[in-house]
């Protein structure tokens, strides 16, 4: 993944595999605005408190965990190309390709731009959890989220699917402690705003082709 960034140990993300004792919050990171950091701290703190619980835990490591690569979501293009005709196969298709493009722009210069240290208050992980070493800011899981919700909302329809979907991908990351809350916004005002673009350039294209064609 691009924009590896070393971080200070206090910061670090956490390691081991263990027990998580829903742990208090640390101090957040200073970023862009006081406010940024006194929201992360808030956030965490509701968070914490599901630290621990078994279930939540297991909920929110494994949707974290397959969520890993955009595999959720490339998945669920899969399955919509499989059972679907040829028009749901191209918008798969676009949604992948659009989908693609998001994550390299966000783990690539995006997270070189933001050198922001991972939160380092969740010491144990009672499930395994792939360790990210990339900026914080902004969140990839959540970027794909937005993404991916944004287009599958205009292809597919039922939106609070998708988009609680997302926000439930967003929401694991705080869990696991690899992410502050304003990585997850930002992330997902990433996302959509790139799927968004992503649309009009596809639309752009076809019609362009689509005139081309006509006039020969």
């Amino acid at each position: 993944m691009s924009g590896d960034v070393p971080f200070s140990p206090d910061h670090a993300d956490a390691t081991a595999t263990g027990r998580s004792g829903g742990s208090p919050p640390a101090v957040s990171t200073p970023f862009l605005h006081p406010a940024v950091g006194a929201f992360d701290d808030r956030v965490d703190a509701l968070a914490a408190r599901l630290r621990g619980n078994r279930i939540a835990d297991r909920a929110m490591y494994g949707l974290s965990q397959a969520a890993n690569h955009s595999l959720l979501w490339h998945g669920i293009n899969l399955l919509d190309a499989a059972v679907g005709g040829p028009t749901h196969r191209r918008r798969a298709v676009r949604r992948s390709i659009v989908l693609a493009v998001d994550q390299a722009v966000v783990n690539g210069p995006v997270k070189m731009r933001f050198h922001r240290a991972r939160p380092g208050h969740v010491v144990e992980h009672p499930h395994d959890l792939r360790r990210p070493v990339t900026s914080s800011f902004p969140s990839g899981h959540a970027s794909a989220g937005a993404c991916a919700a944004t287009q599958l909302s205009r292809d597919l329809g039922v939106a609070p699917l998708w988009w609680g979907l997302a926000a439930a991908v967003g929401w694991s990351r705080i869990h696991v402690g690899v992410h502050h809350a304003s990585d997850v916004v930002g992330g997902a005002a990433i996302g959509a705003a790139l799927a968004r673009l992503g649309e009009r350039a596809w639309a752009s294209d076809r019609r362009s082709a689509a005139a081309l064609h006509d006039g020969t």
